[in-house]
Formats: structure tokens, C-alpha cells, sequence
């Protein structure tokens, strides 16, 4: 039977139904941060940026601030005696413990900087070190949520989310945010980069990145089964049937779902690219190191400039910085696995330049005790967690570099000059980015929220 030359006429109801469900793609399509043309297309910032993208280093544990980027002197002059100031810890701790590290000063700002990380303190006059930030509790699963997702209670989107949400992302063909962790996943898992309320389309990827084979790093990458072109036809068809299943539906996760569809399509050919190291020169393989932190290092180098938004790269699964017995041997062990990249990525970002453009943020979700850490009346020489107090710092993209900001009493126990909020580092961090954190939005269950909640200043003195 031949088609009728004229399509059936629609009913008022179903007109309007259709036309209804258009606009509500189109609005849908805005809350995605895309047009309806183009998915993934990039946002507009509020203002003109210092930064473009962002590399996350996260020592997973908590490092101990007193050993790395601020010095207390006065813990020798206290050594083996009760320090006259003390804060309840979670644990129970004795007396003063000095660093078994020295320090020394470092380029024109004099900065001083643990020998554990000598190879990054060549580059302090790019760093600005906060000696003063603040967590809420001192518990890892809390304080994670909090310096990765603003709030240590409640589900709500990472740090890696919003800025997917309110910039986009510079290439189709790669997630705009990956999330690096070798071994598995960290304390508290996928939820630290989770979208949780934003579309799941800004969700960050997870890659184990212990692998060398591209195959491994990234599961499914390749069809063992099934050629491209035929690949791209049952995509088709697949988008097509979700096409039709949506129709009536305004759900933005059925639209995350198409999207990660396509991604992994389009990512066979730009992803294998991406993590191919054997595509850099020797010397700067070399300069990164061959292990497992200098290749994800580099491998973040890589992303960067092919567009991804922002690559968070975790040291270790589980809480490897957590030493709280033993700090020298733990902690010179684990340094040693990254000071030399971070130098690495610092040096070769300034070569082609883009460091002015990249930021680049270190630390962890809390401090450690400037006193001993006690099992029952014997010293386990190490530290337990402290949230009153510690360091984090930041380079590159609108740093005003070899600067520091706050810092602690004379041990080191607790933030006692111009003290730092989570929501204060992510307000600065979305202005470096060109947001504004009381401006970038998302409505949710009745409310419009944000990454600072109600709260946030801009830390003024690190911004060039």
C-alpha cells in the first residue's frame, strides 16, 4: 500500500504535546550547559579567565603539613616535653614531635620547603602555599567529601562537576574530566567525583592508572567483536530506540546515557592517542619517571592539552599518606613517588607554555598532629589526623606565585591567621576557572544551589 500523501492530522492534545516536549529539550539542553546542535558544547565563563584547566593532585591520607610546607621550629625546643597548647584529637597523642625532616629555603621568596619535596620547592617562586586551611572533622570520609564536593554530609556534585557544568568541555572526542587513582578507588570511591544532582554527562571517568596498556586503563575502549563502521550503525540504531523511548520522558539521566554512549564511540580513536606515552620523546618520559605517578602525571599533561577540563590525580587507593606510626620512613617513601613528577609537570607546562594558563592544586582532606601519636603509653612515632590546621598550595593559572597565606600557631596545631575554608579554595578556584561562585547554579529540589553553599570568599592574596 502506498503512503498517503498527506500525514494524518495531529490532535490539539498531541500538538501541544509535542511541541511541548521540544521546548523541554531545549531547556533540558541548557541545564546540560549545551545547545541542542551541539552536545558537550563549551559554556560560557562570567568573566575572562586566568585558568583554562586544571590538575588536582590529592594525597589521599592526609599529609602532615609540619613535614612538608610548614616548618615549626619551635617543636625541637619542645621535643619529648607536652606542648603548652593542645586540641582534642581523635586519637590519643603525647608529646611534641619534631619533624625528622630538614628545611631549607628556596628561590628569590625564601620560602621554606621539606626536603621531602626538593624537587617541587625549585619551582616555589611559582607556588603559593596556604598554611592556614581549616577542615570541619577529623575523619577521612567527611573531610573528603568536603574538600572535593563542599559539603561533608549531604551528596552534591565535585569540584570536577561544576566545572564541567558551567565551562564545558574543549573536546568531544575525551571526558572533560578524568580521574586518576591507581589501584582501585580511593576512600569513599566514585562519590568523590561524583555529579550526584548536576547531569550525570559531567560525572567524572575513573582510570586505573597502575596500567600501561591502553586496553586496560580504560575497559571496553575497543570492540573485539564488531568493526567500526559496523559499530557506528548499532550505535545509530541505539540512539534512535532511546530516541523514541524518551519521547514523554524529560529525564536527564536517559540523556546521559545516549552521551556516554557516543563518548565511548568517539573516544576509540582520541583516547588511545591520549594515553600513548611511547608518543613522547625519551627525555621527557625520562623527566617524568618511569612509574606509576610519572606516567599519570604525564598522561594528565597530555589530557590537558587536548582539552580536558580538569584531571584529578590521586596518590593511592585507600589512604597511603595516613602514618600514623612511622611518619619518616611513610612519609619520605611516598614523596619520593611523586615530588619528581610534580617538578616534572611544573617544568614542562612553563616550556610550552602553559602553566599561565593551567592551575594546579595539591594537598589532602586534612593535616596531621604536630604531637605523637600514642598506642596505649608507647609513641608510635607518627601523627593523627588534624583538621584544625594545615596546607594545601596552588600554581599556575592567576597564581601570584612565591607567596604564602595564614598560617598556624608556633606547633602547627590549629589555622590562627587568615584561616581557609573548603568553600573559601573552591570560590577561588571557580574565579581563577572565570565563574562566579554566587552566580554558578543549578536548581535542584526546589532550591537553587552551589559548589560554596552560602558561604565563600576568595583567598585574594594568592590571586595575581
Amino acid at each position: 500500500m502506498s503512503a498517503p500523501l498527506h500525514p494524518p492530522t495531529l490532535s490539539r492534545r498531541e500538538l501541544l504535546r509535542r511541541s511541548g516536549l521540544g521546548m523541554g529539550m531545549l531547556g533540558l539542553a541548557d541545564l546540560l550547559g549545551q545547545t541542542p546542535a551541539s552536545a558537550g558544547a563549551i559554556g560560557q565563563p562570567n568573566f575572562a579567565p586566568k585558568a583554562k584547566r586544571m590538575i588536582h593532585f590529592f594525597l589521599n591520607g592526609g599529609p602532615s603539613h609540619v613535614d612538608t610546607f610548614d616548618p615549626k621550629p619551635n617543636l625541637q625546643k619542645y621535643a619529648s616535653k607536652p606542648l603548652p597548647q593542645t586540641l582534642l584529637t581523635e586519637r590519643k597523642t603525647g608529646v611534641a614531635f619534631p619533624s625528622p625532616f630538614a628545611f631549607q629555603r628556596y628561590g628569590q621568596s625564601g620560602i621554606a620547603v621539606s626536603e621531602l619535596f626538593a624537587k617541587t620547592a625549585q619551582h616555589i617562586d611559582d607556588i603559593a602555599v596556604i598554611r592556614s586551611m581549616q577542615a570541619q572533622v577529623p575523619n577521612h570520609e567527611p573531610s573528603l567529601m568536603l574538600m572535593n564536593c563542599g559539603d561533608s554530609i549531604r551528596t552534591r556534585p565535585s569540584l570536577g562537576s561544576w566545572l564541567m557544568y558551567g565551562l564545558g568541555s574543549e573536546n568531544q572526542n575525551l571526558p572533560g574530566f578524568v580521574a586518576m587513582c591507581p589501584g582501585g578507588h580511593p576512600i569513599k570511591g566514585a562519590e568523590n567525583w561524583q555529579s550526584a544532582f548536576l547531569p550525570g554527562a559531567h560525572q567524572g571517568t575513573y582510570v586505573d592508572s597502575k596500567h600501561t596498556d591502553v586496553d586496560r586503563l580504560i575497559e571496553n575502549i575497543r570492540s573485539p567483536h564488531v568493526l567500526p563502521d559496523d559499530q557506528r550503525r548499532q550505535l545509530d540504531l541505539l540512539r534512535t530506540l532511546n530516541s523514541n523511548h524518551r519521547q514523554g520522558r524529560l529525564d536527564p539521566r536517559l540523556d546521559a546515557r545516549v552521551q556516554s554512549f557516543e563518548l565511548a564511540f568517539r573516544m576509540q580513536t582520541e583516547a588511545t592517542d591520549a594515553f600513548d606515552l611511547s608518543r613522547e620523546p625519551q627525555h621527557l618520559r625520562a623527566l617524568y619517571g618511569d612509574t606509576v605517578h610519572g606516567r599519570q602525571t604525564l598522561i594528565a599533561r597530555r589530557l590537558i592539552e587536548r582539552g580536558v577540563r580538569y584531571v584529578q590525580l590521586w596518590h593511592g587507593a585507600g589512604q597511603p599518606w595516613d602514618s600514623h606510626e612511622n611518619i619518616e620512613t611513610n612519609h619520605r617513601k611516598l614523596a619520593a613517588e611523586i615530588d619528581q613528577p610534580i617538578a616534572a609537570l611544573l617544568s614542562d607546562l612553563k616550556s610550552r607554555g602553559m602553566l599561565e594558563d593551567t592551575l594546579i592544586l595539591w594537598g589532602g582532606e586534612f593535616g596531621r598532629t604536630p604531637s605523637v601519636e600514642m598506642s596505649g603509653n608507647k609513641s608510635k612515632l607518627g601523627r593523627d589526623h588534624n583538621h584544625y590546621g594545615f596546607s594545601v598550595w596552588m600554581a599556575g593559572g592567576g597564581i601570584r606565585g612565591g607567596t604564602i597565606h595564614g598560617s598556624t600557631d608556633e606547633f602547627g596545631f590549629a589555622a590562627t591567621e587568615d584561616p581557609v575554608s573548603a568553600h573559601d579554595l573552591h570560590a577561588t578556584i571557580l574565579h581563577l576557572m572565570g565563574l562566579d561562585h554566587e552566580r554558578l547554579t543549578y536548581r535542584y529540589s526546589g532550591r537553587d544551589f552551589r559548589l560554596t553553599d552560602v558561604e565563600g570568599e576568595l583567598i585574594r592574596s594568592v590571586i595575581a
